[in-house]
């Protein structure tokens, strides 16, 4: 028997076309239609999807290309190529020419290391740490950070990052969950390459809050805070990016910022931890200050591919994540606003006594009863993260 807390998922299946030249495998089913927003459980098992966040899908067919694009394409050139020498190795905190040729040639390649100002910060490390795992092909929680010589002498040689899957949609974003990099792409050519951290596939039970119009609170006029449970699970497969909101928004999944989703209320969005394991609720992580670039660089309707290291994405077809189910334990916490801040409501204070003074005497003028300052509201400042952690 189901476990009557959990909803399974659905059967449905949300499958746009991929064009390809041949065919290994071919899935077909019929699409239907595709909720979003913060992708409640029960909710989205009881009740049909919101219109707000459908998109209606014919029946498609998913194509598995029959030869897929190595990620690193040689460029062909007669001209010699001019190299420079690195005598140290570059890391954290270190300045310098040759730190600025390093950042120059990364974002030649599609990465992004921020601005080429010489300093060896921390966007330029996240840079290099997707380097390290999309094109040297190290283990996705080892990458150094750290440039060295011999490095450095491999990354002038002629060659590009190219898409795996260049029949795609115009634009079309890829997501390699093995190593934790995602890839956008223009006319296939790559426009942003950057670390990444996905779902942990881990249980989890905390409280939300998911702010108004998203899936869950579609008509509300305040957050709603309640107690969730989930699996952060980012499923692979083939998708379709159906919505973006700028800013910070809060869903069941967590607090993120720019979110672009693609599958229910999995986004690719900013974030302030993006570390090198998968973290999130199943969410694609990215480094805060590169997330409206991202949003402006994806659209309505571009394809998003993501590799789980097991199947091809297509093999995959379209499927939804594991919902959310509420968290049967969960206790509300009395609180003065629609924020998770607990408020400690102050004592009440007693009206001092009124004194009866003699008709002879005069009276004083009224002394004013000591100020008794009421204690301060025990407040918790909030970083959207979803009622404890990033999506």
């Amino acid at each position: 028997m189901n476990d009557p807390r959990r909803p399974q998922n659905p059967a449905a299946k949300w499958l746009p076309a991929v064009a390809a030249a041949g065919l290994l495998g071919t899935v077909v089913v019929a699409g239907v239609a595709l909720g979003g927003g913060g992708g409640n459980g029960g909710e989205a098992q009881r009740q049909p999807a919101d219109s707000a966040f459908v998109s209606d899908v014919s029946v498609q067919t998913l194509v598995v290309p029959d030869s897929v694009p190595d990620v690193i394409g040689t460029v062909e050139t007669t001209a010699p190529i001019q190299k420079t020498v690195l005598d140290r190795t570059l890391s954290n905190g270190l300045a310098g020419e040759d730190v600025k040729r390093v950042q120059q040639r990364l974002t030649e390649l599609g990465f992004v290391p921020g601005p080429a100002d010489g300093i060896y910060g921390d966007q330029t490390i996240k840079a290099v740490w997707a380097y390290e795992k999309l094109v040297l092909e190290r283990e996705s929680s080892a990458p150094t950070g750290k440039v060295t010589p011999e490095m450095w002498d491999d990354m002038q040689d002629p060659f590009v990052i190219q898409p795996r899957r260049p029949n795609a949609t115009p634009n079309h974003t890829e997501v390699y969950l093995p190593e934790q990099v995602l890839a956008i792409f223009h006319d296939d050519q790559p426009m942003m390459i950057t670390h990444m951290s996905s779902g942990s596939g881990e249980e989890w039970c905390e409280e939300v809050t998911i702010s108004p119009g998203e899936y869950g609170n579609r008509d509300g006029t305040e957050p709603l805070v309640r107690g969730e449970c989930g699996i952060s699970n980012t499923p692979g497969g083939v998708f379709t990016v159906y919505r973006e909101v700028e800013g910070v928004r809060q869903s069941a999944l967590g607090g993120m910022w720019n979110p672009v989703y693609f599958n229910y209320g999995i986004a690719i969005h900013g974030a302030l931890n993006v570390p090198l394991q998968g973290a999130s609720h199943g969410c694609i992580r990215i480094p805060l200050n590169i997330s409206e670039t991202m949003q402006e660089l994806m659209s309505h309707g571009d394809q998003v591919f993501v590799w789980d290291g097991e199947k091809e994405p297509e093999e995959n077809g379209s499927p939804p994540p594991t919902f959310n189910w509420l968290d049967p334990d969960y206790e509300t916490t009395t609180t003065t606003s629609t924020t998770t801040t607990t408020t400690t409501i102050p004592p009440t204070t007693v009206a001092p006594p009124v004194t009866t003074v003699a008709a002879t005497t005069a009276p004083p003028p009224p002394t004013a009863p000591p100020t008794t300052p009421a204690p301060k509201p025990t407040t918790t400042t909030t970083v959207p993260a979803g009622g404890g952690g990033d999506p």
